[in-house]
């Protein structure tokens, strides 16, 4: 198992898929189901033995939770919000690129 690359409050984009998103959750290994799993081209399947994010993610078009393999993630340069709904129920920010926890949130 290897140390997550990504924090929670980042705002990270996809390496291939116009989207981006900021992490709420981390996995340390793939977390999902089997089945998930099966629905990805077999060529292009991540590997499961690597960090997993969930992100509140959004494209040109919508807003949606998305559930990442490292290997596909880089951090997005771009400062601007993320626009989906849930974020500002979680978070406060962005501060320079990163959402912070919101108060009642932290652990």
């Amino acid at each position: 198992m290897q140390t997550a690359r990504f924090s929670i409050g980042q705002i990270v984009r996809h390496r291939i898929y116009p989207f981006r998103g900021v992490i709420f959750d981390v996995d340390p290994e793939f977390g999902n189901t089997e089945e998930w799993y099966q629905a990805i081209p077999e060529g292009m399947r991540p590997r499961k033995d690597q960090p997993f994010y969930h992100l509140f993610a959004e494209n040109s078009e919508s807003e949606y939770i998305a559930y990442v393999s490292e290997q596909n993630l880089v951090p997005d340069e771009n400062d601007a919000p993320i626009r989906h709904p849930q974020v500002k129920d979680v978070f406060d920010g962005p501060v320079e690129g990163t959402y912070r926890l919101k108060g009642s949130r932290r652990n």
